[in-house]
C-alpha cells in the first residue's frame, strides 16, 4: 500500500518517471527565420539559429531593412511586408486566394511560423495626424491607433488590404489545439531572437536547446501587486497551475512589488506586475535565472525597447538569464495584451513558446512580442522524462510526488515531510511551506518555513524562509511583530545583499521620520 511505502522506495517513485510527454508541436522545417541584411550581426545570428534548430537551408530570408529600431508604415510595408509576401509568393510557401468578399489571404500555407533576429525593426511609428482631428469617441482609445509592433502586423501578413487602424482579432486566442490542428492558413506565429547584445541572443538560443534536453525545473516566483482584478486573476490562475504540477512556488501578495535584492534563487519561472522599469531582486547585480527561464512583467511599456539593459522589462529580463519573455512596445490596455494564465497553461502542456504565447494574446496588429525562441518547449519533461541533473533532483521529485498523490493531499504531503526531516532538504520543507501559507494554513506553513531555514544551507534561502514568516505578519496584519523580526533579521543578514529586502519592508511599514529642516535654508517671509 502507498501509505505503508519505506522512505527509500518513496524516494525512488519520486526521482524516477515513464510518461513522454506528447504533444505534436510546431516542427522546425515549418519555421522561416527572418534576418536584416544590412546588418551583419542580423545575418550572422540567423545562421546561428538555423544551426541551433537544423532549419532547412531554403527558410533563412534576409531582407534590406533599415537599421532601426522604429519604422514608419511605409518604410514596414516597403522594406518588410511587400518583400516577404513577395518572397512566400516564389518560393511556393503559401497558396493564396480571394474569398467571397474579394480579400486576398492565404488558403494554404506551408510557412507556421516566423522568428525575427535582432536587427529587424521592433516598433510601427504612428503616422502623424491633425490635433484637432478627432476618429473616435473619447471613451474608445483603440480604434483611432495605427502604431504597432512589426511582430503582430507579420501575423496576418498574407491577408491584403487590412485596415491599419485599430486591432484585429486573433483567431487562434484561447485556442485549445495547437496551430497545426487548428486549420487558420492566414495566421503565422510570431516570435522573435532580440535582446540588448548578440552575446545574449546567442545564448537565449543556446539555452532553449539544452534546457529541452532535460526540462525546465525550479522554483516559481510571482508577485500579484493588486493593481486589477483581471490581471490578479491570471497571475492567481498561475500560482493554482504550478501548485496542481508540483511546483513550487513564491507568492507575494502586497500591494508593492517585490522589494530590492530579495532573495531569488533557483528561479526558473517569474510573473508579477506592475513597475515601470526592472526593479526588485533584478537589481541585484550577482542575480541570474536558471537556464531556460519563462520570465514576465505585466506592463503596458515593458518591451518599449529591447536595447538598454536597465529600462523596462524584456530587455533586462533577457540579460539576466531568462530564455523567454513576452511584451509590449507601446501601450496595449490591460485586455489586449498576453493572458499570463492561458500561456502558462499551455507551457505546461508542452506546447512551444511560439503557440502558447499566440494563444494567449486576443488581438493582432496590436502591441505585443514574444521575445524568445518559437520553437522551445521548456515544460517537455514536465512529466519527469528527459535528462537527468543532480541540480534538479528535488524539483523533480516534488513533480512526481504531485503525480503519484495527486488526490491524496495529506499522504502526500506525510511523504514530502518524511522527505524533507530524512534528506535535512531544504527545498521539500519550503515546498511544503509554501503549499501550506497558499491553503491560509498559518501555523503549519510557519512551522515548515523554520524547518527550511534550518535546512537550507546558502543565506539567501535561509532569509528568504525568514521574509516568508515576517509576510505571515504582515499579511496579518500584525505590523508590529513583522516590524521587530526585521529589525532582527538584519542585524543577521546585514553582510548579503537580500539584507537591502529587508530595509525596504521596513521603509513601508515602519517609514523614516522625515529629514529635519535646516533653519539656515528656510526661506525668510
Amino acid at each position: 500500500m502507498r501509505s505503508t511505502q519505506s522512505l527509500t522506495s518513496m524516494m525512488a517513485v519520486l526521482l524516477t518517471a515513464t510518461f513522454m510527454a506528447g504533444a505534436q508541436t510546431l516542427s522546425n522545417r515549418e519555421v522561416l527565420v527572418l534576418f536584416n541584411k544590412a546588418d551583419p550581426d542580423s545575418a550572422s545570428l540567423a545562421e546561428a539559429y538555423q544551426d541551433a534548430r537544423a532549419i532547412p537551408a531554403g527558410q533563412v530570408l534576409g531582407l534590406t531593412m533599415p537599421l532601426k529600431a522604429d519604422i514608419t508604415r511605409a518604410e514596414y510595408d516597403d522594406s518588410i511586408a511587400n518583400p516577404l509576401r513577395k518572397a512566400f509568393d516564389e518560393n511556393g510557401w503559401w497558396n493564396r486566394q480571394r474569398d467571397s468578399q474579394g480579400v486576398l489571404l492565404p488558403t494554404e500555407n506551408k510557412i507556421r511560423a516566423i522568428v525575427l533576429m535582432r536587427g529587424v525593426p521592433l516598433r510601427i511609428q504612428p503616422v502623424p495626424t491633425k490635433p484637432e482631428k478627432i476618429e473616435a469617441p473619447l471613451n474608445d482609445p483603440i480604434s483611432p491607433r495605427d502604431e504597432a509592433c512589426v511582430d503582430s502586423e507579420l501575423a496576418i501578413f498574407g491577408i491584403e488590404s487590412l485596415p491599419t487602424k485599430g486591432v484585429l482579432k486573433n483567431s487562434f486566442y484561447e485556442s485549445e489545439k495547437l496551430l497545426a490542428e487548428a486549420n487558420l492558413p492566414f495566421f503565422v506565429l510570431t516570435a522573435r531572437i532580440d535582446a540588448p547584445s548578440y552575446a545574449t541572443c546567442k545564448q537565449m538560443i543556446k539555452d532553449a536547446v539544452e534546457t529541452e534536453n532535460h526540462g525546465l525545473w525550479g522554483r516559481a516566483y510571482v508577485d500579484i501587486a493588486n493593481k486589477f482584478p483581471e490581471g490578479d486573476m491570471w497571475l492567481n490562475e498561475v500560482i493554482s497551475q504550478n501548485m496542481s504540477m508540483g511546483i513550487p512556488t513564491v507568492t507575494d501578495r502586497f500591494n508593492d512589488t517585490l522589494p530590492k535584492n530579495y532573495p531569488m534563487t533557483e528561479a526558473s519561472i517569474y510573473y508579477g506586475w506592475y513597475d515601470a522599469n526592472v526593479s526588485g531582486p533584478f537589481l541585484n547585480p550577482t542575480f541570474m535565472f536558471r537556464p531556460g527561464a519563462v520570465a514576465v512583467h505585466l506592463h503596458s511599456f515593458s518591451a518599449d525597447q529591447l536595447s538598454d539593459p536597465h529600462k523596462n522589462w524584456c530587455a533586462p529580463l533577457l540579460v539576466r538569464g531568462a530564455a523567454a519573455t513576452v511584451g509590449n512596445v507601446y501601450e496595449p490596455y490591460l485586455h489586449l495584451t498576453h493572458h499570463f494564465n492561458i500561456m502558462h497553461d499551455r507551457l505546461l502542456k508542452g506546447w512551444s513558446l511560439a503557440e502558447a504565447a499566440w494563444a494567449s494574446m486576443p488581438v493582432t496588429s496590436w502591441q505585443g512580442v514574444v521575445l524568445g525562441d518559437p520553437l522551445y518547449r521548456p515544460f517537455l519533461h514536465i512529466q519527469g522524462t528527459g535528462d537527468k541533473r543532480a541540480e534538479d533532483r528535488d524539483f523533480r521529485a516534488l513533480r512526481t510526488a504531485m503525480r503519484q498523490w495527486p488526490d491524496e493531499t495529506e499522504e502526500r504531503r506525510k511523504k514530502i515531510a518524511n522527505a524533507a526531516e530524512k534528506l535535512k532538504s531544504g527545498d521539500f520543507a519550503e515546498s511544503l511551506a509554501l503549499e501550506y501559507k497558499e491553503q491560509g494554513d498559518m501555523p503549519n506553513a510557519r512551522i515548515w518555513f523554520g524547518k527550511a531555514k534550518e535546512f537550507h544551507t546558502d543565506k539567501k534561502d535561509k532569509l528568504r524562509q525568514v521574509m516568508q514568516i515576517i509576510a505571515i505578519e504582515r499579511a496579518a496584519p500584525n505590523n508590529p511583530a513583522a516590524i521587530a523580526a526585521l529589525r532582527e533579521a538584519k542585524e543577521e543578514y546585514d553582510n548579503i545583499a537580500g539584507a537591502e529586502a529587508l530595509s525596504g519592508w521596513l521603509d513601508i511599514l515602519d517609514p523614516p521620520p522625515p529629514p529635519v529642516a535646516d533653519p539656515t535654508k528656510i526661506p525668510k517671509p
